[in-house]
């Protein structure tokens, strides 16, 4: 790999041991995928996946602790993944013990964050990229980013440049202020070996959609025909939620960093079919398909027929307009059933900055009437809690499902669980 003389000065030591540690790092981290050279973050924040303070990962404390006494802090802010406790979300005595153990060292890990650069204290979500979060980068900006769901969607929707990094090695990158260039930082990184044909009868479930794909392309590039005769050509908030619950779905049941549909995202507006390879593969996606995929998930509850305790909508988080629109479902549906609580303790998930614009408004208050909770968590890592993966849990999240032993429904059997009508 080719440095440049800044980067070479780093290398060699010319800003102490612990950068040079951090570049050697990127510097291996990019010949394992064939980069010849680093390039310039670009971005004006960047993200790290690791926000919890588990106890076990002793070495990344460590390691912290060394950036700091050597003053090699980010050189950009950051935002950092969902907080993992929230004590407004049901928990049970036992449960609330593990989680003190597992999580044991949180309030030390937000210290550490807090010296390195986290941009503020309610900057923990995994959609870091909405309005109210402030970290949306701008069409064609190199990140130095984790989270696979917000990878996938600065690449796909905002037409962003990052890999799929690993934790930590985002965090490098920010600390030097350089990434190793390679996939999908190049442009025949960022062609497509797939194209997808929806053919579908009736909007997809965007999380089954996704999860088909996922499981189909795997780390490929797909492009996707057919999606805007449901979801439109505008990218509005309406497409942008779309896409974020089908992207975090390609990214958690494959491995896909970027994505394109045709007339929506940007480089597939711009470029069009330019953007496919000549020997991409084909894979068509009908009802038959969908209904196949969602049939196939296996359900590892030890009593498969057990009735549902809790339900976690917002993995990723939710946006204002959801929280808005599962605040009209969930009352529309109780009120159709006569009843005025939800029938399974049901928690929403968004970012602070989201529950801070979305609290103190009418469909906040018609939520607290109905029982549900509205928090600022990680659900998978509330799941991650041994006590809480033996809960008969559901969701309408593939990753979530992907991740922990959380059994899928689609929003529409969601809703019939939380109104307490009978499930099929």
């Amino acid at each position: 790999m080719l440095l440049n003389d800044e980067q070479q000065a780093i290398y060699d030591g010319a800003k102490g041991e612990s950068l040079a540690k951090v570049m050697k790092t990127l510097v291996m981290y990019g010949d394992t995928f064939g980069a010849t050279k680093m390039v310039p973050v670009e971005s004006e924040y960047g993200h790290l996946v690791t926000s919890f303070g588990l106890s076990v990962i002793k070495p990344v404390y460590a390691l912290m602790d060394k950036l700091l006494a050597a003053g090699a802090v980010s050189k950009q802010k950051f935002t950092v993944d969902p907080l993992p406790l929230d004590k407004n979300v049901p928990t049970n005595f036992l449960q609330d013990i593990m989680f003190k153990i597992m999580y044991g060292k949180q309030d030390f890990y937000n210290g550490q964050l807090q010296k390195l650069g986290i941009l503020d204290e309610k900057s923990y979500t995994c959609t870091c990229y909405m309005e109210e979060s402030g970290n949306a980068p701008k069409e064609g900006q190199v990140l130095s980013w984790a989270e696979s769901s917000a990878v996938v969607y600065a690449n796909s929707v905002l037409g962003a440049r990052c890999n799929r990094n690993s934790g930590i090695i985002e965090l490098f990158g920010s600390i030097v202020g350089f990434v190793p260039y390679f996939g999908l930082l190049t442009d025949e990184g960022r062609k497509a070996k797939w194209i997808i044909e929806v053919e579908t009868t009736k909007k997809p479930e965007a999380q089954v959609l996704g999860s088909a794909i996922g499981m189909k392309v795997m780390e490929d590039v797909p492009y996707i025909k057919g999606l805007s005769k449901w979801i439109g050509t505008e990218l509005n908030q309406a497409s942008k939620d779309y896409l974020k619950d089908m992207g975090a779905a390609t990214a958690s049941n494959g491995a896909v960093g970027l994505y394109h549909v045709d007339g929506l995202t940007p480089e597939a507006v711009k470029l069009g079919e330019k953007l496919i390879n000549s020997n991409a593969k084909v894979y068509k996606i009908d009802d038959a398909e969908l209904d196949r995929v969602k049939n196939g998930y296996p359900i590892i509850w030890k009593d498969k027929d057990a009735k549902p305790k809790l339900a976690f909508i917002g993995c990723p988080h939710l946006s204002v307009d959801q929280l808005n629109d599962w605040t009209d479902k969930i009352v529309s549906r109780l009120a159709k059933n006569g009843k005025e609580k939800v029938a399974v303790s049901l928690v929403l998930t968004a970012a602070p900055k989201v529950l801070d614009k979305f609290k103190g408004s009418d469909n906040a208050k018609k939520l607290e009437k109905a029982g549900v909770v509205i928090s600022y968590i990680c659900p998978l890592m509330y799941m991650n809690n041994p006590l809480c993966g033996k809960m008969p849990v559901i969701t309408n999240s593939n990753k979530l499902r992907t991740y922990t032993s959380a059994k899928y429904m689609t929003d529409e059997e969601i809703l019939s669980a939380v109104a307490g009508e009978a499930l099929a």
